[in-house]
């Protein structure tokens, strides 16, 4: 049977199993076992077995990512991330590539501000060389010089296609302006002469510095056992070096305060985002902040910010807040989509309820209602062993604890009316909002 036809009649099947993994796997917290994996040379991950299919979805995190990148080199992280499938080994990249298609192999590289993350699925039968492959990417990857130009071309026409979009203007002024002098406010999909400019030896540098054992974090969830995982886990990692080049970065605080910026484009319609200080993940009232953004701007057509802008009067295409931790800094985010003559009308709506929600809170019926919400919907987060494998990853990340899907809501239930209003009070500030507009806006400038 050749490659081609191989490869064709196996992704229906995998396709197939992913299917029915979602409707299996959706169920209550209580019902995922987290298994604490540590292999004999040290390595630790955490397990959720589910042999009803045979499938495995890993996620792994390397703390440190394109927040780290040389001032001269930014984009570097994203780059990496973009070419560690393209050829390890002996393998060149299409022979990598040709590899993963014929054995149905899913595995993808992400670079975040925080991280470098991934992810690989595949099934039970292929496992072996699936994580033989990831070993590879991570520990000898080739960075050719075809796959690094076809990649560049195709990171510097997305930076290029960003310089054009509304919502990406709007987003890197908007982390440029809070964060004027810190690696937060770079993009982290890099800037275009310095993306050009990235050499193999930077790539090679990239992995030898920051692909590690001290800074990796590992989720899988799948038909695997404990002890084939704690094998693997040294076969797949163990080649990594011990430690990586220190991760930390300064501590951010939010610049900007109450300015609003005016990027002038020829569209019919302007994007606006805002921002302004919020809460790390680790804060005591974290989880009080976010049963209020849920009533604020969260919750969809149910929110304060839905209600008064788009559903009484029209005014935006959508509208919305949320919480955004980063490791060194926290904010509020928000963002919204308007014709340029409704922008004006728009942000005094929302920092008139941004005012509002500080100054009065919300009631107990809002509060119980938000409840409801986010205890009863916190099982559909459970909807594929991928979904639960990243929520392994992340709980890692912040340190929750490997009890935290048994406890999360009960610390949503124990957040009282008083803790949501005095966080509220304390947290949202109209006065300190910073609010950048993409477009033609009516009547809107930008302010000193």
């Amino acid at each position: 049977m050749t490659p081609i036809v191989r490869s064709l009649l196996v992704a229906p099947i995998l396709a197939a199993f992913l299917l029915v993994g979602v409707i299996l796997s959706t169920g209550p917290a209580g019902a995922v076992t987290i298994e604490k994996i540590l292999s004999p040379g040290g390595i630790t991950a955490w397990l959720v077995r589910d042999h009803s299919n045979p499938i495995i979805s890993m996620r792994f995190s390397f703390r440190g990512g394109a927040g780290l990148d040389p001032k001269n080199r930014i984009g570097l992280a994203n780059m990496a991330a973009s070419l560690l499938d393209e050829g390890a080994g002996d393998l060149d990249s299409q022979a990598f590539q040709q590899q993963l298609e014929d054995l149905v192999i899913r595995l993808r590289f992400r670079a975040g501000r925080d991280s470098l993350t991934g992810r690989l699925v595949t099934l039970a039968a292929n496992r072996d060389t699936a994580f033989t492959m990831l070993s590879m990417a991570l520990t000898q990857p080739r960075f050719d010089a075809e796959p690094v130009e076809r990649i560049r071309g195709q990171l510097l026409a997305e930076i290029r296609q960003d310089t054009e979009q509304p919502g990406a203007i709007a987003g890197r002024t908007l982390f440029k302006t809070l964060f004027p002098s810190h690696p937060y406010g770079r993009p982290t999909d890099g800037l275009e002469d310095d993306v050009a400019a990235i050499t193999q030896a930077d790539l090679k540098a990239f992995t030898a510095e920051r692909l590690a054992k001290d800074n990796l974090i590992i989720g899988v969830v799948g038909d695997i056992k404990a002890e084939t995982l704690a094998t693997l886990l040294d076969s797949t990692f163990g080649g990594l070096p011990a430690k990586a080049k220190s991760w930390a970065l300064p501590e951010a605080i939010p610049q900007g305060a109450g300015r609003t910026i005016v990027v002038k484009k020829p569209v019919p319609q302007s994007s606006i985002v805002y921002a302004e200080k919020g809460l790390k993940r680790k804060h005591p009232d974290f989880y009080a902040a976010y049963v209020m953004n849920y009533v604020f701007g969260g919750g969809g057509f149910t929110s304060r910010l839905y209600e008064a802008i788009r559903e009484k009067r029209g005014l935006a295409y959508s509208v919305y807040s949320g919480l955004h931790p980063l490791d060194k800094a926290g904010l509020i985010f928000g963002a919204a989509g308007t014709a340029n003559a409704n922008v004006g009308e728009t942000l005094r709506l929302l920092r008139q309820e941004w005012a509002r929600m500080a100054k009065d809170g919300m009631n107990e019926k809002e509060l119980a209602d938000a409840k409801t919400y986010l205890t009863g919907s916190y099982p559909l987060r459970f909807t594929s062993s991928g979904s639960i494998a990243a929520m392994l990853v992340g709980i890692q990340r912040d340190n929750l604890g490997i009890e935290y899907m048994d406890r999360r809501n009960s610390l949503i239930e124990a957040v009282s009316l008083e803790d949501v209003n005095r966080t509220a009070k304390n947290l949202l500030q109209a006065d300190k909002l910073t609010v950048v507009v993409v477009g033609a806006p009516k009547g809107v400038k930008s302010s000193e």
